[in-house]
């Protein structure tokens, strides 16, 4: 591994070198059709560099009064608050709790991925593909790494499997919806004045949202972002700067080179090594387990859920980031909060109900999944680059109301860590497009049916309104190519009020309750999910703890 110095302070040419070199670094990708668990001489690299993953797992106990199905936002946050009531909460991750280091190179680089960087699977290629129409042949070991990537007819989906869950994938945007558009999207189940005034503020807090300082963002970095407002604001948009959770202490240190580059090359979608990134881990999680009533039991995967007698009944498997089974077992709690994401938690109901194991979960389970309105634009040139490298943090966003709502932020190209004049755009749409899932009893698994073609108005409109910022320069690149077929902020599949009560209780089964993003109904409003997702946890968790379930 390509080793970094650890310098007091370093020149433009050196710090530029040394993120070059960083970038560089990456064990050597796996041939496509790689064996599941990985080549054995790369997971022992793997091991060297990451020996924490490899620790032996502890077991959780076989009856917990609270089990929570899932470290990230929605259950992060009700552990927290389950541990402050004096309940004992067992959560349960199938991902790997990864360290952070200054110095390690921890996770995966983003341009050469490798088993670290993606969830059991043995190629990136389709992924690249996606992203940019060139067929990159590119392998990687079938290892438990931090991305997952699940590919259903017409849509592939992004997320989380690791302790913190998304928490450590996301680019960490942390926004709140205007109220017009969430009460489009909600239409008055869930109050929003009663948000704004409490749980927003709440979670914004506890997730520690801030704008980017004058200080980076004037820094090297982040030259794309300020060319981005430029060009935004001449095109007659006004760039709003944009909340999020990146710890610029942090990011100020890799700039002076006290800390391996990460965010200031734009790693960000494969975790942060240094700690850039605020996760879960140093807000929500932390302060569950400092209750002393939350555990996490990482590598342990929910296959399925019955009920017997007033208990839940988990089948669960303990498996080693290679992927072997360490052990089956069966597990019981008196209550249990699903927490797996949109994705988890809507397979795991779907199939319980399907396969009768959860026999009163009503027809709306599986239903009004949505994409939030994701769409990606083609990567279009800048006419003002700059010599410096691209920063993964989101500094602005601009509304276009000129048709369907959307609003438009601007990436670094992933697995571009120099400056080269090209940007990403991403556009959140207010989409109704909604998907369902349904069980395959051929097939034996959960499958999402998303309409082909379903993106294509969310396309015309982010493309629109990109088009126009572009043309407020100079793009060489067709700046309103699209696709809405791969989304990372995956919503809905158990909604609120529908599949639930207004707070996420579901009917039929007492005890039994969807605390995360399945519950959003397919759009967050034209926002990044994650503090609505948040927001709407401490509200529902909060009632539930109330009323005494």
């Amino acid at each position: 591994m390509t080793s970094i110095q650890h310098p007091d302070a370093f020149s433009r040419r050196a710090f530029l070198g040394a993120c070059t070199a960083a970038a560089a670094t990456s064990l050597i990708p796996a041939p496509a059709g790689a064996a599941p668990g990985g080549d054995p001489a790369r997971v022992a690299g793997y091991r060297d560099i990451v020996p924490e993953i490899f620790a032996p797992l502890p077991d959780p106990p076989e009856h917990s009064e609270v089990i929570v199905i899932g470290s990230g936002f929605g259950g992060a946050i009700s552990a927290l608050r389950l541990g402050e009531a004096g309940v004992q909460v067992t959560i349960l991750e199938r991902g790997s709790h990864w360290p952070n280091d200054p110095w390690r190179d921890i996770f995966s680089s983003e341009t050469l991925p490798d088993g670290r960087g993606v969830w059991h699977r043995d190629t990136f290629s389709d992924v690249v593909q996606s992203a940019t129409g060139v067929p990159v042949p590119l392998g990687v070991d079938d290892f438990g790494g931090v991305l997952c990537i699940d590919n259903y007819p017409n849509m592939r989906v992004l997320r989380g499997a690791a302790v913190g869950g998304s928490s450590i994938v996301y680019t960490g945007v942390t926004v709140q919806p205007e109220q017009r558009y969430f009460d489009a999207v909600f239409g008055g189940l869930v109050d929003y004045r009663e948000l704004a005034a409490t749980y927003y503020p709440r979670a914004r807090q506890m997730l520690r949202a801030s704008t980017m300082p004058p200080d980076i963002y004037q820094s090297s970095a982040f030259a794309h972002s300020r060319a981005w407002d430029t060009l935004a604001a001449r095109a007659g948009y006004r760039p709003d700067p944009s909340e999020s959770v990146w710890n610029w202490d942090v990011i100020r240190a890799e700039l002076a080179g006290r800390s391996r580059p990460s965010a200031v090359i734009g790693r960000s979608t494969l975790g942060n090594s240094n700690g850039s990134k605020t996760d879960l881990n140093r807000t929500y999680l932390r302060a569950a387990q400092d209750t002393g009533r939350a555990v996490v039991y990482a590598g342990h995967r929910v296959e399925a859920i019955t009920q017997e007698g007033g208990r839940f009944v988990l089948t669960v498997d303990k498996i080693a980031p290679t992927g072997d089974v360490l052990a089956a077992r069966t597990l019981t709690c008196d209550r249990l909060i699903l927490a797996g994401g949109s994705i988890g938690t809507s397979e795991l109901l779907v199939r319980a109900r399907d396969t009768g194991t959860l026999p009163e979960l009503n027809e709306h389970v599986g239903a009004g999944w949505g994409s939030n309105g994701n769409v990606v634009m083609a990567p279009w040139t800048l006419n003002s680059p700059d010599i410096g490298t691209q920063g993964a943090a989101v500094a602005s966003r601009v509304l276009d109301e000129s048709g369907m709502p959307t609003v438009l932020e601007n990436f670094a190209v992933p697995g571009v860590p120099i400056d080269v004049g090209m940007l990403v755009v991403i556009g959140l749409v207010l989409d109704e497009t909604r998907g369902t899932f349904r069980y395959d009893p051929a097939a034996g698994k959960v499958v999402l049916d998303w309409p082909a073609g379903g993106g294509n108005e969310a396309i015309a409109a982010a493309g629109a309104a990109s088009g126009r910022i572009a043309a407020a320069g100079l793009s060489l690149l067709p700046p309103s190519i699209g696709y809405a077929n791969a989304c990372s902020h995956p919503l809905g599949g158990v909604v609120l009020g529908r599949a639930t009560d207004s707070y996420g209780r579901i009917p039929g089964h007492p005890g039994l309750y969807v605390l995360d993003g399945a519950a959003v109904p397919g759009n967050a409003g034209i926002a990044n999910p994650s503090l609505t997702i948040s927001a709407l946890t401490e509200r529902n968790i909060e009632a539930i703890i109330r009323a005494g379930g």
